[in-house]
């Protein structure tokens, strides 16, 4: 059977340029990890002048169950004879309203289908891939902002830990959460404290519960204010399936580490934060980082990962994720999983 793939329109048109050849890559990567290679002949194909993605492959439910994710995917169809298109009913994870989502707006917010990709590609390339559909994983972004990648974790119905050191970014994050929560009025519970350490203060500590706890419904999200290189000091080994971080791009954003103070070269703070992530990540877990390849090569950022005894995926499909954002930046994603 061939299908098509109709992408969702994005609002960042140099994004939805792109789109395209990052779903292409992102097909690939699901045929590797779920579908056992079963898709082929994924490419870009013009009907009745709409572009679509178009691949082959016998599709049961639980493969249109991990498609139904895809981060662009917006609808699928089969394609009949001659030129119609029969539509194939997707239902994606989405455990709440997409504005939880889509209503944030501010300055260097990560473009949200960009985000999803990180996180599938990561989830894929991770031993919980199979398990990414109907099983509770928890999500830990060690660069959290404001909280992009927390709040698609919980549209997955994950769990969500987040390490932010901008103070403004954690209280922005915690005013817009129990606001939407309120208003959409869900059984919750949130709280903000601090969190000590032989009687030192090591973070502040947001905390939300959504769900009925009773009936083990409950997610959690968690947000530490704090130095994403002292995560030790407050979160234990092994408390994430997989850790998802876009790193600062060295343009507009510089980062903080621990002997230099603010540095714009991101290797300075993967240098000091990768060795602690790695530590976070339970075995079989597998760390997704979106980087600028303008300030730091792969080969430099594949160093740090193998460095802190993690193993990079370098399958076609995993150099399939470089595109251009703007004249200073031009994203690309390295995975690697933990043994």
């Amino acid at each position: 059977m061939r299908y098509a793939l109709l992408l969702a329109p994005s609002a960042n048109r140099v994004y939805a340029d792109a789109a395209a050849r990052l779903t292409r890559a992102e097909l690939a990567a699901f045929g590797e990890a779920v579908l056992d290679g079963r898709l082929a002949e994924i490419e870009e194909t013009e009907i009745a002048g709409v572009g679509y993605v178009t691949f082959t492959g016998e599709l049961s439910g639980q493969d249109l169950a991990y498609l139904a994710n895809l981060s662009a995917g917006y609808a699928l169809f089969e394609l009949a004879d001659g030129p119609l298109l029969r539509p194939v009913r997707l239902r994606p994870l989405a455990c709440f309203d997409d504005d939880l989502i889509t209503i944030p707006k501010y300055a260097g917010k990560t473009n949200e289908q960009f985000t999803k990709l990180l996180l599938n590609v990561t989830l894929l390339a991770s031993g919980s891939a199979r398990s990414m559909v109907g099983t509770r994983l928890t999500v830990l972004d060690p660069l959290c902002g404001r909280g992009t990648t927390l709040n698609q974790a919980l549209m997955y119905g994950y769990h969500a830990i987040g390490i932010e050191v901008n103070g403004k970014d954690v209280d922005a994050y915690a005013a817009f959460l129990r606001t939407w929560l309120r208003r959409k009025r869900l059984k919750h519970s949130t709280d903000l404290h601090p969190v000590r350490r032989d009687r030192r203060l090591v973070a502040r500590c947001f905390e939300a519960a959504v769900g009925d706890r009773r009936a083990g419904e409950q997610q959690r999200v968690t947000v530490y204010h704090a130095d994403t290189t002292r995560a030790r000091d407050f979160l234990r080994a092994g408390c994430a399936d997989v850790v998802v971080a876009d790193a600062p791009y060295g343009v507009a954003h510089g980062s903080r580490t621990p002997d230099s103070g603010l540095s714009r070269r991101p290797l300075d703070l993967l240098r000091s934060a990768v060795p602690v992530w790695a530590q976070l990540l339970r075995p079989g877990g597998a760390a997704g980082i979106a980087w600028n390849t303008h300030v730091a090569g792969r080969d430099e950022l594949a160093k740090i990962l193998l460095d802190a005894g993690l193993t990079v995926v370098d399958t076609p499909a995993y150099r399939g994720f470089g595109h251009w954002v703007d004249q200073a930046v031009n994203r690309d994603i390295l995975v690697a999983r933990k043994p």
